[in-house]
């Protein structure tokens, strides 16, 4: 059993010559380091050699380090002696007001209380893992006599089985859509489910059997679930040959519809698989865990194998000091990345944690099982970490290249797209839609200080004359309408009254197009028609296959321009689009999900939402509510004789 105990000094044991704390940090003077080293001192007396876990905390209280120790009173002794300590180590040794130590039976059950302590207080001085999601699983629910397949996060509280962890919803969404074109099981809540009276669009799509209104029997939909349950488990050999086998029956009974149907399915599975990328037969269960550092910086990429199936991958970039090597932040993200994970049956490493030994044996009884964590030496597994290593390279390089400079990126971008300085104002835009509706173009802002969020615009295409889901006419619009406002605004020549006006008629030095020559071509035309002249222009799109490490940069009178993948302006232009395309795309929901919760109602004149309600639940529906009688509207709660005959003429119009 842990046992915890605060150690301080009394007032007496202080050097009276104590500065306050934060002035000592400050003048970075002998004071306050000695200061510290006292209150370590003074803990020492008191401890014991036991293993355990101490915090070091600061004068109000805040933990400032979390550490574990096979031999406490060792361990913090070396606090009291700053020879050979980093500049970092001694200043929170200066910061230091009290000690608090955890004794535990052994060095394992240390480890895992200091990687819940680093998690639960996050102080300053720890390597830190940013990123603390919790990841998505799918779950075959076992509380119902017709399984449900859905997406799941959190403590698992529903009876069922879990199949996971996937590295993002992403991940788990693309694996379900076409999980249900292979295994079509229902997908709706039990509440929905109970109330179907008709199948519902899926199984008009064939990915449910619509069991909510006995379209499969019994027998046949568990069978479903179980091959289901086979494939995510790792058998989907089996499963393809038995599917297999089937069609071929099928097809020699001359059941066609039959034998097409098994084909899809096994069409989709085969489509999932493609997906996963990399599968390994001799890797069932494991993570592949690879660090690489540069520039101060550290990213390690972990990708989840899960029943001989690649589940998808995730990126983290740790916290911590620029001198701690990769041994120790390996070390500290295990620890902390496992705190409130199940670790699979085998962690592969590219390179040695500190106290590799030591993490295998706090995994192993957290698993309740044998957890091995290695560094392959060859063969197949070790290739999977080369992967996960390449992975992790090529993220930190995007991550530095973030980080860069802003001066440097934008001079790059300047010389890139011939600009005579600094770019002080670059507009990005992009359009959305779905097959037209809903259309919207969006423009986001950037300068040599990031991203002007207060500069961003959306435009309802507000044409009726062009074609539905044609990107050009709409590119047209937006931009037309963007430079005729900026050119009347430096007409006018006076002092904006308001964010709107001011931002109307601030000129950019650059416009980004998410798109091919013929955007730019419409793009051209624009400022053409408006006179717009001194503002640069380029096109920015993705290669084949919409592969976005392809990019190229279409610029008027010169051959599109491929950008190399390391360069800081690549990726800065790439952010640049992606953003105009998160924020078009926001865009476009929101005034999708608007559409969709508008009803006629809100055309009549005094409905508010509890009238609406009111009339809804009476009448069930708006065609309820239209069909209704003028008397039956009165005798509705909340509604008077004169806002009844209002709904019913609105209506009835000439009745």
């Amino acid at each position: 059993m842990a046992k915890a105990r605060r150690l301080e000094p009394a007032p007496s044991d202080l050097p009276a010559d104590a500065a306050p704390p934060a002035a000592d940090v400050q003048a970075g003077g002998m004071a306050a380091l000695n200061r510290g080293r006292e209150v370590i001192r003074a803990a020492l007396e008191t401890m014991s050699n036991a293993p355990g876990v101490y915090r070091m905390l600061d004068e109000g209280g805040e933990v400032l380090y979390v550490g574990k120790a096979k031999a406490l009173k060792r361990r913090l002794a070396s606090y009291a002696n700053p020879a050979g300590l980093s500049t970092r180590t001694l200043k929170m040794i200066s910061l230091t007001r009290a000690v608090e130590v955890i004794t535990t039976h052994t060095e394992v059950e240390a480890l895992l209380l200091e990687s819940n302590l680093i998690k639960r207080h996050r102080p300053r001085y720890n390597i830190l893992l940013r990123d603390d999601k919790s990841f998505p699983f799918i779950c075959i629910t076992g509380d119902h006599e017709w399984p449900q397949i859905t997406k799941h996060r959190g403590a698992r509280g529903r009876k069922g089985e879990y199949f996971g962890p996937f590295a993002s919803a992403g991940a788990v969404n693309r694996t379900l859509n076409t999980l249900q074109r292979a295994f079509p099981l229902r997908s709706c809540s039990d509440a929905i489910f109970a109330g179907r009276t008709r199948p519902c669009l899926q199984y008009q799509i064939k990915r449910c059997t619509a069991p909510c209104v006995g379209r499969i029997s019994a027998p046949d939909y568990a069978r479903l679930v179980a091959e289901t349950r086979s494939f995510l488990s790792g058998r989907s050999r089996e499963v393809q040959d038995a599917l297999s086998e089937r069609m071929q029956a099928a097809s020699e009974a001359l059941e066609f519809e039959h034998a097409a149907a098994l084909r899809d399915r096994l069409k989709a599975l085969a489509h999932i698989q493609g997906h996963q990328g990399v599968n390994v037969a001799s890797v069932k269960d494991a993570d592949v865990v690879a660090l690489h550092q540069e520039g101060g910086l550290t990213c390690i990429q972990v990708f989840f194998y899960r029943s001989g199936q690649n589940w998808g991958n995730r990126g983290y970039f740790p916290s911590h000091a620029r001198d701690q090597g990769g041994a120790e932040v390996l070390a500290a993200f295990l620890g902390q990345f496992y705190d409130d994970k199940a670790p699979p049956a085998e962690v592969l490493l590219n390179l040695e944690a500190e106290g590799r030994e030591l993490i295998q044996q706090a995994l192993t009884i957290k698993a309740g099982r044998r957890v091995r964590v290695f560094l392959p030496r060859r063969g197949d597994k070790r290739d999977l970490v080369r992967q996960a290593e390449a992975n992790a390279r090529d993220a930190l390089s995007r991550r530095l290249a973030e980080n860069a400079s802003q001066r440097q990126v934008m001079e790059q971008v300047g010389e890139l797209f011939g600009l005579d300085g600094l770019p002080q104002r670059i507009e990005i835009y992009d359009n959305s839609h779905i097959q037209g509706s809903n259309a919207i173009g969006a423009m986001v802002a950037a300068g040599p200080e990031g991203f002007l969020k207060n500069a961003y615009r959306k435009f309802n295409i507000r044409s009726d004359k062009l074609t539905p889901g044609d990107d050009y006419a709409m590119m047209r619009e937006v931009l037309s309408r963007r430079f005729s406002r900026l050119l009347r605004a430096e007409s006018a020549g006076e002092e904006a009254d308001d964010d709107n006006a001011r931002i109307a008629g601030e000129r950019p030095d650059l416009v980004l197009i998410d798109g091919g020559p013929g955007q730019l071509a419409v793009a051209l035309d624009v400022f053409a028609e408006l006179g717009v002249s001194d503002v640069a222009l380029a096109a920015i799109a993705k290669g084949a296959d919409r592969n976005a490490g392809r990019e190229r940069v279409y610029l008027p009178g010169r051959a599109p321009i491929l950008l190399g993948r390391r360069s800081a302006a690549y990726y800065y232009l790439q952010r640049l689009r992606d953003e105009a395309h998160r924020f078009a795309i926001g865009t476009h929901r929101r005034r999708r999900a608007k559409e969709l919760g508008r009803s006629r109602l809100d055309e009549v004149p005094g409905i508010g939402p509890r009238r609406k309600r009111a009339l809804l639940n009476r009448f069930g529906s708006t065609r309820g509510v239209e069909n209704a009688a003028l008397a039956d509207l009165e005798s509705v709660e909340g509604i008077s004789t004169v806002v009844a005959k209002r709904i019913y003429d609105h209506f009835h119009p000439g009745a």
